[in-house]
């Protein structure tokens, strides 16, 4: 058989696989191609954002290939909903944790070898024990994932040590295709990662890191209560999550929503491991509306409805918040993102990820890249740019539209000021002034005009430029400062963030570029959302069946103690609710239904659908 007739026969042999356990009729971008590595035994490095079908990359060869597929996951909630939709599909699959028990971990043993288990997840720190390296020395090994990879980079995020000790698979099991997914990795991590796992001439397999469902919008604090609660208030008993950087903040924003009727529950590290699983569970099981969360709540979330993410502060990073805002809209249809940002969060972030360097030994390499992330964070707040574009060119892509249609910057929801070139020039011309020796907090003083004492002794108040915008209140100064940094006319260097004047920022001097400046924070306001677009996406649902489809798939949740999307997704209920299935046959034409949702649950949805038409 030649190469090209085994590759079609192998791509054949996994679309089948997909129609019959998972029920989709073809590949979303860069899975076969994934796929492709995983059945060729190529090592591959493959970055798809939040959303874009990363686990079906690993799991769909799984049940193509011989031998036992090995994943690498974080979080033991992460394992157990993948597990558990698995096993809804009808793949066998288990997780080994600190949870499981002997007598289950010998049972899950007995099936690996008999070749009955197709897929193993476990824990990076538990699968690198000699014990269990030994065991899976003994076995026939299919691949092994890596999921969340960007933890193994010290570049990347969300670094962990641990996930530095894969590379001992890789020398245990020669000749096993080793694979590395993540939903957020620039080209320095991506490169890290393939280094560190020593994969071998590894296939770079990077998406689109654009997920345009998604409308952006981002806003100065004000009042947050009420900004959080107008999202809430647009998206009536959808799924939501609310991030917050402090326990302490979800603690008070979970309990004052709760005041106002919201049904809500927090989540962070510091509540009992039963409380916090309980608390996911009913976000997952449809009882509660809305998480308010730490990052905690990050890696550890696989539910494909959530409707909309809001940062009640600025993240660490645009990895932490491309991966966290992606946590919306899994399922392809729209969702919002709503972040408010204060002047205080930047310096929060740099503190604590200083305090982390000092206090975990090997952390000092980390911090230097965490530094810089923590800037390119601060630089897109402070944006009046399309956000689609500014979050794609950070990750090294480029948006092919010139207006995306789904940020506050393209649907022109941001208020900027009329005099921004005159504004801007002043700005930069005392930056040039000062020589480019100094911060934003201190060229915004002398911009407007303090007597500070260390401007005095500077001699700094004989300057042309002092006082220049004196009309105005400092932070509105300083917030231009940082706008005009995000717009790439300025730039930060060096460990105290000096601003220095860019090739563009020249170009503005001399009058051939205009910046677009922020009119100051006004009272909070609610945001528009873009109705056709929504309204494209529901077109044909009957939306009363769709409710009524949902309070099913809740109680069916319930009874079996899983997450309600792992019975069906929300772009599955569109569809029924607009082709309106009437037979098993029917019914097996929907979206996400393989042959396992078929016989478990086609009965009872179909006898919904017609009681709800005859009832009509």
């Amino acid at each position: 058989m030649s190469h090209a007739t085994a590759s079609t026969a192998a791509d054949q042999k996994l679309l089948d696989a997909l129609r019959r356990y998972w029920g989709y009729d073809e590949f979303r971008p860069l899975q076969l191609q994934a796929m492709q590595c995983a059945m060729e035994h190529r090592d591959s490095v493959v970055v798809l954002p939040t959303g874009g079908g990363k686990s079906l990359c690993y799991q769909v060869p799984a049940v193509c290939l011989e031998g036992l597929t090995v994943v690498v996951s974080p979080l033991i909630s992460l394992m157990k909903d993948q597990v558990d939709a698995l096993t809804d599909c009808g793949v066998r699959a288990a997780c080994v944790h600190s949870m499981i028990g002997p007598d289950e971990k010998r049972q899950i043993a007995e099936e690996i070898r008999s070749g009955e288990m197709r897929m193993l997840y476990v824990a990076p720190e538990r699968v690198v024990q000699p014990r269990t390296i030994e065991f899976l020395k003994s076995i026939p090994v299919a691949q092994i994932a890596v999921d969340e990879a960007h933890c193994i980079s010290s570049w990347g995020h969300d670094f962990r040590p641990e996930y530095r000790q894969l590379r001992l698979l890789r020398k245990a099991l020669p000749g096993v295709g080793m694979h590395a997914y993540t939903a957020t990795a620039t080209e320095r991590v991506r490169q890290d990662v393939a280094e560190q796992l020593d994969l071998e001439d590894a296939q770079m397999l990077v998406g689109d890191f654009d997920r345009p469902n998604l409308i952006y919008r981002v806003k100065r604090k004000n009042r947050a209560i009420d900004q959080i609660r107008s999202v809430i208030d647009q998206h009536p008993r959808a799924a939501g999550i609310v991030y917050c950087i402090s326990r302490k903040q979800v603690e008070e924003t979970a309990a004052t929503l709760a005041a106002t009727g919201v049904r809500v529950r927090p989540y962070h590290a510091g509540l009992d491991d039963e409380i916090r699983q309980r608390h996911q569970s009913e976000f997952a099981q449809e009882e509660v509306d809305v998480i308010v969360a730490t990052v905690a709540f990050g890696m550890g979330i696989d539910k494909s409805n959530v409707r909309y993410v809001i940062h009640s502060g600025m993240p660490k990073s645009l990895e932490q918040y491309q991966q966290e805002s992606g946590r919306a809209g899994r399922d392809g249809l729209e969702a919002e993102c709503l972040l408010l940002y204060s002047g205080g969060d930047a310096a929060l972030w740099r503190r604590l990820i200083e305090q982390g360097a000092q206090n975990q030994p090997g952390a000092e390499e980390g911090q230097l890249g965490a530094l810089e992330a923590l800037n390119a964070m601060s630089d897109f707040c402070h944006s009046a740019t399309c956000r689609h574009h500014s979050l794609v060119a950070y990750f090294g892509q480029q948006l092919e539209r010139d207006n995306c249609g789904a940020c506050d910057a393209c649907l022109c929801e941001i208020e900027t000021i009329d005099d921004a070139l005159t504004i801007g020039q002043k700005i930069l011309s005392c930056v040039l002034r000062l020589e480019e020796r100094y911060g934003a907090d201190y060229t915004a003083k002398v911009l407007v005009g303090s007597n500070d004492q260390r401007i005095i002794e500077r001699g700094h108040e004989k300057l042309s430029t002092h006082g220049l915008l004196e009309e105005l209140p400092l932070r509105t100064v300083r917030d231009w400062t940082e706008q005009l940094v995000g717009q790439g006319f300025l730039e930060k260097s060096g460990e105290y963030n000096l601003l220095t004047v860019t090739q563009l920022g020249r170009e503005m001097l001399r009058g051939e570029l205009t910046p677009r400046l922020l009119k100051p924070v006004k009272a909070s306001s609610s945001s528009r959302s873009r109705s056709t677009e929504e309204g494209d996406q529901w077109e044909g649902v009957h939306r009363e069946l769709f409710e009524e489809l949902r309070r099913l798939r809740r109680d069916l949740a319930h009874e079996r103690s899983v997450p309600a999307y792992i019975v069906f997704g929300d772009q599955s209920l569109r569809d029924m609710a607009r082709s309106q299935p009437t037979t098993l046959a029917e019914f097996r034409q929907v979206s996400g239904v393989g042959e396992k949702k078929l016989s478990e649950y086609g009965d009872e949805f179909v006898t919904c659908i017609r009681q709800f038409l005859s009832a009509g």
